[in-house]
């Protein structure tokens, strides 16, 4: 009798323990399945771009676990919502970033729910690869300041080209002040690439103007370029450059350094320093950076002892002399130019030792340890240092041996520094004149050449150019010039 007793008295206990332990998971309010919201039910993205799953979801009775899954992106996520206190309402915001070689249009992730009492429910969320998050790139574009020359027939050409990685949908070309606007909506490459040209007579008369270009894609994303156009007479340019490349889209598919920015040395005079590295090199000397036009110097066919202004006569100056230093000189008031030449041995730079000699004072004490110097490309420390290959022919001639792989719209961030086996800096290094348009590339170590007597620059600044196109492409660096480029391999 007594163990009958006890058995019921155990038996009630445990029912009583068991509900209370139910009732602290859950209790039913409403029995019914979990709701989910979603914030969009087609995701557009790209291969190897994160994307972002957003949610409402909430369950009277209580949320046990939210599941994502998708064989194709090898996902099988879930999210247990029962680790603390009990969860009736919660905000999904799952980041996922899908590989860059994945194959396929459109891809569905599956989104389950289920709540404390087991229920379950589903939705799908469709993933399709065709997100567009690159505005329009104007790969040619005129310079931010044209000058057009004064003239009985005044004309410039209006040319760019502007392409879309996805497709190009509208671009408006407007010169407010001459009330000339037009509007393209058709395309080439599969609607991605517009090449205008069209040529504008202006009044022949001294006046300013604006050209605005806006480039829209199918999605909505735009990019603008502003010109401020000037008629007037020869004014004094305060840049000059030297192309040594023959055709429009060689002059705007490099990151830096084509044309060649040259030096100013007074009113309307310029001296242009330059290594020719084969004979026959045909150059001309231009007052914008991505056209032979409005302004292009070069021989006048008429007087071949004076240059000509005139992009549609000039005839190239033609460097027949190979490895070997040119220096020029021009008034583009007078039109008098004179050419000589120096060699290699005769031209200076500011680098302190021979290059992979062992050499570098490592603490800057009078060499109780020298190493290695050489120097390259830098984006971090003098620890992590990209050497330059030496020219075989001119030892003032740098390059670096390997491509670099860049992607467009990316900013680049690096000097020309020398290594050091624990990172000290500016040994021997060059900063440049602006960090997004680098030019001129000036000496800004603690140790040079003696026999170099040019003041180091007071600029310490990185160079950060835009790479407006994706490619692989070759960096080149001549220390006797203080000039670099980075063109298209």
């Amino acid at each position: 009798m007594k163990t009958r007793k006890y058995l019921s008295f155990l038996m009630v206990l445990l029912f009583f323990f068991t509900a209370c332990s139910d009732d602290y998971k859950y209790s039913d309010v409403d029995g019914l399945p979990p709701t989910i919201v979603l914030s969009t039910s087609n995701i557009k993205t790209e291969p190897g771009r994160e994307f972002v799953i957003k949610a409402k979801v909430e369950d009277k009775d209580g949320l046990r676990s939210i599941n994502l899954k998708n064989t194709s992106f090898n996902l099988d996520k879930t999210i247990d919502l029962t680790l603390d206190s009990i969860v009736y309402s919660f905000d999904l915001d799952y980041k996922y970033k899908t590989i860059k070689g994945l194959e396929g249009d459109s891809f569905s992730v599956e989104v389950t729910v289920t709540d404390l009492g087991g229920r379950t429910v589903n939705e799908t969320v469709l993933v399709t690869m065709d997100g567009d998050f690159t505005n329009p790139v104007f790969t040619v574009s005129p310079d931010e300041a044209i000058t057009v020359l004064l003239k009985s027939q005044t004309r410039l050409n209006v040319k760019f080209t502007v392409e879309d990685d996805k497709a190009l949908g509208l671009v408006v070309i407007n010169i407010p002040e001459l009330n000339y606007s037009k509007e393209i909506t058709e395309f080439t490459n599969s609607s991605k690439t517009l090449v205008f040209n069209d040529p504008v007579t202006l009044p022949s008369t001294v006046a300013t103007y604006n050209l605005i270009l806006r480039a829209i894609d199918k999605s909505g994303l735009e990019t603008s370029k502003t010109s401020v156009i000037t008629v007037s007479e020869m004014p004094d340019f305060p840049k000059m450059y030297l192309a040594d490349v023959a055709t429009v889209n060689e002059l705007n598919s490099d990151v830096f350094g084509v044309p060649m920015r040259i030096e100013r040395t007074g009113a309307y005079q310029y001296k242009a320093n330059y290594y020719c590295r084969k004979a026959g090199t045909e150059i001309f000397f231009l007052p914008q950076k991505s056209d032979f036009t409005p302004i292009c110097f070069g021989i006048d066919p008429v007087d071949n002892t004076k240059l000509t202004d005139d992009p549609d006569v000039a005839k190239p100056i033609v460097l027949n002399q190979a490895n070997v230093y040119y220096e020029i000189t021009f008034n583009v008031k007078t039109a008098v130019y004179d050419i000589k030449t120096y060699s290699i041995a005769e031209a200076i730079d500011p680098i302190p030792h021979k290059f992979g000699s062992v050499s570098l004072d490592t603490w800057g004490d009078g060499g109780s340890w020298l190493q290695e110097f050489y120097f390259g490309y830098m984006t971090s420390n003098p620890k992590e240092v990209t050497r330059f290959v030496q020219d075989a022919t001119n030892p003032h001639l740098f390059y670096l041996d390997k491509a670099l792989t860049l992607e467009a719209g990316e900013n680049m961030n690096f000097v020309i520094h020398n290594w050091h086996s624990d990172g000290w800096w500016n040994y021997c290094t060059w900063r440049v004149d602006d960090s997004q348009e680098p030019e001129i590339f000036g000496y800004y170590g603690n140790y040079k050449n003696p026999a170099w007597t040019k003041p180091n620059t007071t600029l310490d600044n990185w160079a950060k150019p835009l790479v407006k196109q994706t490619g692989s492409y070759k960096l080149y660096f001549d220390a006797h010039l203080g000039r670099g480029k980075l063109v298209r391999e």
